[in-house]
C-alpha cells in the first residue's frame, strides 16, 4: 500500500499511559486516494513512537463497503528499504509488482514484499470484493539489508487452537507455531481471535517490544483496556503477552513485535532510508523513470498489467528530513 498523503508532515497523535507500563496509541484517519477515498486508520508512525521492533507503519481499514468508497485502487508506486506486509480479514486484493509477481491477497494469507534497493507495485481490490477489511504494515530493513534485492512471497499459516483462542502466526514464533518467511531482524506477527471471556498468555522473546492492534471486541493487554482500532504498546522485558477478551462477542487483534531496531531511519512518502540525501536520490530516480528516462541503475522497474499511470512523488519539504527511531 502507498502512503497517498500529498503533504506528508508530522502530526501529533494522542496516546495515554495504561497499567503496568502499557502505552495506548490512538489512530488518526487518513483518506486513501481518489474522489471516494477509502479511509484508513493509521497508528504507526506517531510523533511519540515511530517503531515497534522494526514495524514502522500500520494502516488498519474496514470493514469498508466497496460499493460506497470504490475500494482500493492504488496505482504503481515505489518502495525502498522496507518490507510490506499485507493481511486481510475480508475481501481480496490483486498485487502486481515490477519483478513480475502477480498474486491475490486473501484472508488468512500473508503477502510479504521486500523492497530493499527498490521495487514498484500496485494494489487493487478485485471486482468480486464487496467488503474490504484488513491491515497494511511495513517493516523497516536494517542498514545491513537496506539495498537487498527485491523479493515477494506468500504464506498461509495453519491456525493454532489454544484456550479459547485461535492464533495464526505469519511471522516469527509463538503458540508453538513458527513462520518460515524470512525477516531481516527478529520479528513476530500474528492474528489472534479470542472467544468471549478467553484469557491467554503467549510466549515471546524477553527482548521483544510488542504492539497489540485491536480490530474488533474489547481486549485487555496485561490489564490495560484497549478499544477498537487502538494499539497497545508493551515494552521489552517480559517473556509473555497476556490477553483477555472482556466482551460478550469475539475479539480479533494483530500481535506485532520484535527486537528494537536500534537504528535511526528516515521514512518519507513510500521511501525508507538513512539520510535526507538517500530520500532525495530515491525520489529523483523514481521521477526519472516516470519520465521514461532510465535512472542510473533502473532502480524501480515497471509494473505490467495495471490500467493507468503510476503515482508521481510529492514535492519534498524545504527543510532537511530528520531521522527518527
Amino acid at each position: 500500500m502507498s502512503n497517498l498523503e500529498s503533504n506528508s508532515v508530522e502530526k501529533r497523535c494522542e496516546s495515554r499511559p495504561g497499567d503496568e507500563g502499557i502505552e495506548v496509541l490512538s489512530a488518526r484517519e487518513v483518506p486513501l486516494g481518489g474522489p471516494r477515498a477509502m479511509p484508513v486508520r493509521r497508528t504507526l508512525p506517531q510523533r511519540g513512537r515511530s517503531l515497534i521492533g522494526a514495524w514502522c507503519f500500520a494502516d488498519h481499514y474496514g470493514p469498508d463497503d466497496v460499493g460506497l468508497t470504490g475500494g482500493m485502487n492504488v496505482p504503481p508506486h515505489p518502495h525502498t528499504g522496507l518490507q510490506t506486509v499485507s493481511w486481510l480479514f475480508t475481501g481480496e486484493i490483486e498485487h502486481r509488482d515490477s519483478i513480475g509477481s502477480h498474486a491475490m491477497v486473501r484472508p488468512g494469507e500473508l503477502n510479504l514484499m521486500t523492497a530493499g534497493r527498490g521495487i514498484a507495485h500496485s494494489e487493487v481490490s478485485t471486482p468480486q470484493t464487496r467488503i474490504l477489511h484488513g491491515a497494511q504494515l511495513w517493516v523497516a530493513l536494517p542498514a545491513s539489508a537496506q539495498d537487498a534485492p527485491p523479493a515477494f512471497e506468500t504464506y498461509a499459516p495453519e491456525p493454532v487452537e489454544r484456550g479459547g483462542a485461535t492464533v495464526r502466526v505469519f511471522l516469527g514464533t509463538t503458540a508453538g507455531s513458527t513462520s518460515p518467511v524470512r525477516t531481516f531482524t527478529p520479528l513476530l506477527g500474528a492474528e489472534v481471535l479470542l472467544d468471549p471471556g478467553a484469557d491467554i498468555t503467549l510466549d515471546i522473546e524477553p527482548g521483544f517490544e510488542v504492539g497489540v492492534l485491536v480490530d474488533e471486541g474489547d481486549v485487555r493487554l496485561r490489564g490495560t483496556p484497549l478499544k477498537w482500532s487502538e494499539l497497545g504498546y508493551q515494552p521489552p522485558g517480559s517473556s509473555v503477552v497476556a490477553l483477555r477478551n472482556t466482551g460478550e462477542t469475539r475479539a480479533r487483534l494483530l500481535l506485532l513485535g520484535g527486537e528494537p531496531l536500534g537504528e535511526q531511519v528516515i521514512m518519507w512518502w513510500n521511501f525508507l532510508g538513512r539520510s535526507h540525501d538517500d530520500i532525495v536520490g530515491y525520489r529523483r530516480d523514481w521521477q526519472s523513470e516516470l519520465r521514461g528516462a532510465v535512472s542510473t541503475d533502473h532502480r524501480f522497474g515497471t509494473v505490467e498489467g495495471y490500467d493507468g499511470p503510476p503515482l508521481s512523488a510529492p514535492e519534498l519539504p524545504n527543510s532537511r528530513l530528520k531521522p527518527r527511531g
